[in-house]
């Protein structure tokens, strides 16, 4: 029964959607990275059952893709937009690694975050309403919105599970730490696969450059945190989420449209 609490306490860290309450114990939160993939699959379906219904009332692709960009702050309640936000403003400062860790658990809201939310979701809904607009909306595209969310999850994941920790507290360095560590990286290295797969079959060459890119991303991602951070936070995997998801999905928007 550990699998399916582990499995619960993922929806309720990392969603807004209703699961029921279970104790939070150490052996549960072992593999909670397990099933956060499964998060993106909930938040793809939902994302492109708002852009069936959008289609079905007839909303244009603008209103379409703006509110569509809604979606995934409302599926997680913008938790991983709130580890890129910070991890903006702290990138903005140019300061150490020890500066940019201290602004990173500052509460308060810089103007580097400000600009770079407004920036962020007006380019998401631009995509989306794209993607409405080029984008056969059948059951394939489903698929491929869904495989997007749940690679990046994936990724995100294993980069928790595999990457050096910046600091010895916080949730990536409670979920890097025990003895499970590697029956995680296992599974999530096959979500990899099943993600990357699906990517594939659903979206065509779209679908395989999309994957290529948050694997080239994920490389970055790598560099990056080491050299800016000394490691991964939750909010550098925050950060990376929401830059692969934004980047990936303008991947296979200019995929689709190359490829006809």
């Amino acid at each position: 029964m550990n699998v399916w609490y582990s499995f619960l306490i993922a929806f309720a860290m990392y969603s807004r959607i209703p699961v029921p309450t279970v104790e939070w114990t150490e052996e549960r939160m072992r593999y909670v990275m397990c099933f956060f993939p499964f998060i993106g699959l909930a938040e793809g379906a939902l994302l492109w059952a708002w852009l069936l219904a959008s289609k079905a009332l007839g909303f244009g692709f603008e209103a379409a893709g703006l509110i569509g960009a809604a979606v995934p702050l409302a599926v997680t309640g913008g938790i991983h937009m709130d580890g890129f936000l910070d991890t903006m403003d702290a990138l903005g400062s140019y300061g150490s690694r020890e500066k940019k860790l201290e602004i990173m658990k500052d509460p308060h809201t810089g103007a580097f975050a400000v600009i770079s939310c407004a920036g962020y979701l007006l380019c998401y809904g631009g995509i989306l309403g794209e993607l409405a607009r080029t984008a056969a909306l059948n059951c394939q595209t489903g698929i491929a919105l869904a495989a997007v969310f749940f690679l990046e999850r994936a990724f995100s994941g294993l980069s928790v599970a595999v990457f050096p920790c910046a600091k010895n507290t916080g949730l990536a360095a409670a979920f890097s730490d025990g003895a499970g560590r590697r029956s995680v990286r296992r599974i999530l290295i096959l979500w990899l696969v099943c993600g990357a797969a699906a990517l594939w079959v659903s979206g065509g060459m779209a679908g395989v450059l999309a994957a290529g890119g948050q694997a080239v991303l994920f490389v970055w991602y790598y560099q990056m945190a080491k050299k800016k951070f000394g490691g991964i936070t939750g909010d550098v995997a925050g950060f990376f989420l929401q830059v692969c998801e934004i980047a990936s999905l303008l991947i296979l928007v200019i995929g689709m449209k190359v490829t006809g």
